[in-house]
């Protein structure tokens, strides 16, 4: 994927103070089974390993700047 794209993109997922939960999981593989590609955003209050997110839903990690990152399907 391409960071123009990811650039481009809205974000569709925010992590607010309850962190990253199995919900979070869910929604990031739906989007991605549907759209390909999704931008999440953080609050400063919350760690969040964007390394770590994508290898738990089995996607690419394309892009992390501040607290957005952008996840792609695996090519």
């Amino acid at each position: 994927m391409d960071k123009k794209a990811a650039s481009q993109l809205k974000a569709t997922i925010w992590i607010g103070k309850n962190g990253v939960t199995e919900q979070t999981y869910e929604e990031i593989r739906r989007q991605i089974k549907d759209r390909g590609m999704v931008k999440i955003k953080w609050l400063r209050s919350v760690e969040v390993d964007p390394t770590g997110i994508a290898a738990a839903c089995g996607v690419e990690l394309v892009q992390t700047r501040g607290r957005t990152m952008v996840l792609a399907r695996r090519r």
